[in-house]
C-alpha cells in the first residue's frame, strides 16, 4: 500500500494578503517528496470569481475541485492518497473520494481534522468568504453549489482534534452537531479514546500545519497560539491511525516567508509527512 502524493499549491482558497506564499510550501514539501509517486496538480493562473456564490475566487477552487477529483481516480486501489497543499480547500475532493469509497464497501469512515480552526463556516456566515473557512461544513453537507460533498460525512464521526479558535457561528454550530473536539493540550492523550468512540474502520487524517504552536514552525500564515507540539500531533496521529485503515491523508498551510523558513521547518513538515504514511511502512 505505497503513498501517492497529490500536490495541489491551491492559495485561492485562503483569506490572507499573504496566501501565495501556499504555492511556495506546496513546492517545497513537493522537492523532498519521491519524484516516482508524486503528481503535481495545475492550478489556475488567476484569482478567480465568486460567481454570485459568496464564495471568494469560487471560479478557481472549483475548478481545482474537479482536477484533485481526476488525479485521485487515477490513484490505484489500494494505495494511500497523499494531498500536499496548498490551503485546506483542496481536501473537499480528497475527503469526498474516501467517503464514496467507504460507502461502496460498505467500511465506516471517520475524519481526523487537526486544525486551530475548524472551518465550518458557510457562504452565509463567514466573515472573509474564504473557502479555506468553509470546507469542513461542505464536507457535512452545506455551503455554496458546487462545493459541496457529494457523499456528506455523520457529524458523529468527526473530531476536531487542536482547535482552538473559531467565530460565533462555528461554535453555535458546534454546540448541536455532535463532533467531538480535542484541545490542542490533550491531543497526546485524549484523541485516540475519541476516535476510538467514532466507532469507525477507516479515517481520513487532515492536518493544517497552523494545529501546532508557533514557536514549533515559522511559515504558518495565520498562526494561533497554544498550539500543540509536533511530538504531540505525530502521537496523536498515530494513535487515530491505530486498528484502523488509513485511507487518506492530507497536510496543508505551509506558507513559508524565505528560503530560510523552508529550511527551519523542513524537519518538523517531514516527521508529520512521516506520520501520515506509517501506515505504509507498516508489516503485512
Amino acid at each position: 500500500m505505497p503513498a501517492k502524493f497529490l500536490v495541489v499549491p491551491q492559495w485561492q482558497g485562503a483569506a490572507s494578503s499573504r496566501a501565495m506564499r501556499l504555492i511556495d510550501g506546496a513546492e517545497a514539501i513537493r522537492g523532498d517528496l519521491p519524484h516516482s509517486a508524486t503528481t503535481a496538480i495545475e492550478v489556475p493562473l488567476g484569482a478567480g470569481d465568486a460567481v454570485g456564490t459568496g464564495v471568494a475566487r469560487y471560479s478557481s477552487v472549483a475548478t481545482v475541485r474537479e482536477r484533485v477529483r481526476n488525479a485521485l481516480d487515477a490513484v490505484p486501489e489500494g494505495d494511500l492518497p497523499v494531498v500536499v497543499g496548498g490551503d485546506c480547500g483542496v481536501e473537499l475532493a480528497a475527503v469526498e473520494r474516501a467517503a464514496e469509497s467507504a460507502a461502496a464497501r460498505g467500511a465506516r469512515l471517520g475524519l481526523v481534522w487537526f486544525d486551530a480552526h475548524p472551518d465550518l463556516n458557510t457562504p452565509a456566515t463567514s466573515p472573509s468568504g474564504a473557502f479555506c473557512g468553509m470546507v469542513l461544513r461542505a464536507l457535512l453537507g452545506e455551503g455554496a453549489e458546487g462545493l459541496v460533498s457529494a457523499a456528506p460525512l455523520d457529524p458523529s464521526r468527526v473530531v476536531l482534534a487542536g482547535t482552538r479558535t473559531m467565530d460565533d457561528q462555528e461554535a453555535a454550530f458546534l454546540e448541536t452537531a455532535g463532533v467531538a473536539v480535542v484541545g490542542a493540550d490533550a491531543l497526546g492523550t485524549a484523541l485516540g479514546a475519541a476516535v476510538d468512540a467514532l466507532d469507525v474502520d477507516e479515517v481520513y487524517l487532515h492536518v493544517d500545519l497552523d494545529v501546532l504552536d508557533p514557536g514549533e514552525l515559522a511559515g504558518i500564515i495565520d498562526p494561533q497560539p497554544f498550539g500543540a507540539s509536533a511530538a504531540d500531533v505525530t502521537a496523536a496521529i498515530a494513535a487515530a491511525s491505530a486498528g484502523r485503515r488509513v485511507v487518506g491523508a492530507g497536510l496543508t498551510m505551509f506558507a513559508p516567508a524565505s528560503p530560510d523558513d523552508v529550511v527551519e521547518d523542513q524537519g518538523t513538515v517531514l516527521r508529520i509527512v512521516s506520520a501520515l504514511t506509517a501506515s505504509t511502512r507498516a508489516p503485512r
